[in-house]
Order: C-alpha cells, then structure tokens, then sequence
C-alpha cells in the first residue's frame, strides 16, 4: 500500500499553494506509473470526492450574494455574533475575503476546485486506511468542508472503529454555531448522515 500525503504534501510545499483538480489528477496518474515499473509495490485506488458528495456541498455552501453583473459579494457569517469568517462562493474564507470582496463564478469555482483537494486529504489522513465507501467519504468530505472538525469529531473514531450506525448519528451533534442551534446546519447534517448511511 502506498500511503501518498506525503508526497502530495511535499509537492504543495514546493508550488507553495493547494492543487486543482487537474494536477491532483496527473499527480497521481505520476505515481502510478511510477509504480507500474515496481512489482512490488501495492497500489490501492485512492479514495476522491464523488459527484454526490460535491453536490451536497455545492447545495450547502450555495454561491450565495449574487450580483446584477453576475459577480458574488463576500458576506459575513449570519451565525457568528461578530460576522467572522466573511465567506464568498462555494464557503470560501480566508484572510483575503472580507468586506468588499468581489469575485467572478470563475473566481468562486476555481478556488473551491483548490481548497477541496486539501480537505479531502485531510480526510484520507484522518481516516488512517479505514474500511470506508465512496457514500461516507463524501459525507465526511462534507462534514469536514464545513466544519474542519474531521482530525477531532468523535464521528471520526466511531467510523475508524467500524461502528457506522454510531458514527452516522453522530453527525447531529454538529449543528451550533456560537452556541446556538442551526436550522440550517441540523438539515446540512441530516443530509450528510443520510448520505453516508446509503453506503
């Protein structure tokens, strides 16, 4: 089995940014080949974000702020007593997104396009070779996309440990925002556990 963090680690330090699509797509086509000339070595496919779960997020994170020119205004959290993080696009924050931000669909997809690829990283590493289907890699790259919280989520445990049923209900204890409860994030969880239960 080869473990590919590293690498993938390794090259993004290098590039000094995050991947697209794309160059996670030749990395890897990179690595197998590499390794095709290896009889020894196991290559396992490597788990990636589904349409289902790309959906989901999409649905979720909505391009929201939509402007007459049909560019996207950043907006701040309506959960967060304080407004932080200013968000714009597909849940997109960071220290170059606040008040006056403007970005084109372009700007929106391809910075997700970006992002995603080191939370579905994150997920692999947290996952540690876990038994896990396509349906529950979607919905824990959604959870985590959303919360950031996948290295710590007791979810995450119970999931490692093969207790799904446990895990899967686990998803509704992540619905608050500054201690409050979410209408809007107890139905993003639902979908998210219904999603990994289908599979």
């Amino acid at each position: 089995m080869l473990y590919r963090k590293p690498i993938f680690d390794e090259v993004r330090l290098l590039l000094r940014r995050g991947f697209t699509s794309e160059e996670v797509a030749a990395l890897d086509r990179a690595i197998d080949l590499a390794l095709s000339e290896s009889p020894t070595a196991e290559v396992l496919p490597r788990p990636a974000l589904g349409a289902a779960g790309r959906a989901l997020i999409h649905k979720w994170e909505g391009c929201a702020k939509r402007r007459a020119d049909g560019r996207f205004d950043a907006y701040p959290d309506p959960g967060s007593r304080d407004g932080t993080p200013w968000t714009i696009g597909w849940g997109s924050t960071g220290p170059d997104i606040g008040p006056g931000t403007i970005w084109t669909q372009a700007q929106c997809d391809a910075r997700f396009d970006s992002a995603i690829v080191r939370y579905v990283e994150e997920v692999i590493a947290a996952l540690g070779g876990a038994e896990t289907s396509p349906r529950q890699f979607d919905a824990l790259v959604s959870f985590h996309y959303n919360t950031g919280a996948v290295a710590k989520a007791t979810l995450t445990r119970l999931h490692r440990e093969g207790r799904f049923a446990e895990a899967a209900a686990q998803f509704g204890q992540w619905i608050y925002n500054d201690g409050k409860v979410m209408e809007g994030l107890k139905k993003r969880r639902a979908e998210e556990a219904a999603l990994y239960a289908s599979g």
